[in-house]
């Protein structure tokens, strides 16, 4: 069911995924139309198993004949992509980075719609780490410091988005840790399309050998981005806090973000934590990336502050379960 702003709905936007019940993208884009004036509009959560794909989009593009008109897509889990493949056009950015978080149902009257992909995880990501440690990430200093090293956990889509983040920011050198690294999709090859020379690490959870030789990396980055799940980061929690006690705590200004927004925060974000390390939660990020989501669906420029203000409250009540 949609979660309507006004009486009368004229546009109509969603975000797909399974599962996406417990989405907050509806609370961060209703606040965005709240303040633009657009009380036409509305959001909804839709679950989408992969089978069901192909037929929501061509409901996306389909002339209006009566009823609201579609007006886009934010795209999560496990979508981000095997979207590509249906889409009529996608941005030079997500077709790098190999993901789309974002379509746009762009259309002349009411004729069938041309479907375009974007990904604003990368902005999103870039924007969570300004916010957190805007002098680290804003480029090379005159002294010399900077993101000298970077390690992103996972190799998954978010982890591709990272990479790009990363490579925007000046990142020189960068880490992906994951279990497996092989297969259509993942960050090694997300690297060749952007031109990134990257190390890969082979992560076995199961072998402390291997937890205590992550750990050490992550000790020693400037800039760690977690796109694991819930949960999966919690071998390397103590891992991370003998490290980090063994070189006297994190590089001066570190950051780490954690995709997670809930439970939070999470083991891993909290070992960090400790060791005198900035974190920027996954929320941050999410509120970056709709911003962009936002402006595309409607062309308008949304109140960044009236979104934080929503999710912010949203997080209080009860957690949910995975990041968008």
């Amino acid at each position: 069911m949609a979660e309507e702003v006004g009486a009368v709905t004229r546009h109509r936007a969603a975000v797909i995924g399974q599962p996406v019940s417990h989405s907050l993208s509806p609370v961060l884009h209703l606040a965005a139309y709240t303040g633009l004036g657009l009380s036409d509009w509305a959001y909804e959560r839709r679950e989408t198993a992969p089978a069901a794909l192909p037929g929501l989009l061509g409901e996306l593009a389909a002339p209006v004949v009566a009823g609201p008109a579609w007006a886009g897509l934010s795209v999560t889990m496990p979508h981000k992509q095997a979207i590509l493949a249906h889409l009529d056009v996608i941005d030079p950015l997500a077709q790098a980075v190999g993901a789309v978080n974002t379509v746009v149902s762009q259309r002349s009257g009411t004729g069938e719609a041309l479907l375009t992909g974007f990904n604003t995880d990368v902005a999103g990501i870039v924007g969570a780490l300004q916010e957190t440690a805007g002098h680290l990430v804003a480029g090379r200093a005159e002294d010399g410091s900077g993101v000298d090293s970077a390690v992103i956990l996972g190799s998954g889509a978010t982890a591709c988005s990272a990479l790009a983040a990363l490579g925007e920011i000046g990142a020189d050198r960068m880490t992906v840790v994951a279990r497996r690294h092989a297969g259509p999709g993942r960050a090694l090859g997300a690297a060749h399309r952007m031109g990134l020379d990257i190390e890969a690490l082979t992560w076995k959870p199961a072998d402390p050998a291997s937890n205590a030789e992550v750990a050490q990396h992550l000790a020693a980055a400037d800039v760690v981005v977690s796109t694991l799940p819930a949960g999966v980061a919690q071998p390397l929690t103590d891992p991370l806090g003998e490290a980090l006690n063994q070189v006297g705590g994190t590089r001066p200004g570190a950051v780490m973000l954690d995709v997670v927004y809930a439970p939070w925060p999470t083991a891993l974000a909290e070992a960090w934590s400790h060791g005198g390390g900035a974190v920027a939660p996954g929320w941050l990020m999410l509120l970056h990336q709709a911003v962009p989501q936002v402006q595309l669906m409607t062309g308008r420029q949304p109140d960044i502050e009236l979104m934080r203000s929503a999710l912010v409250s949203a997080l209080k009540r009860p957690s949910v379960p995975a990041p968008d």
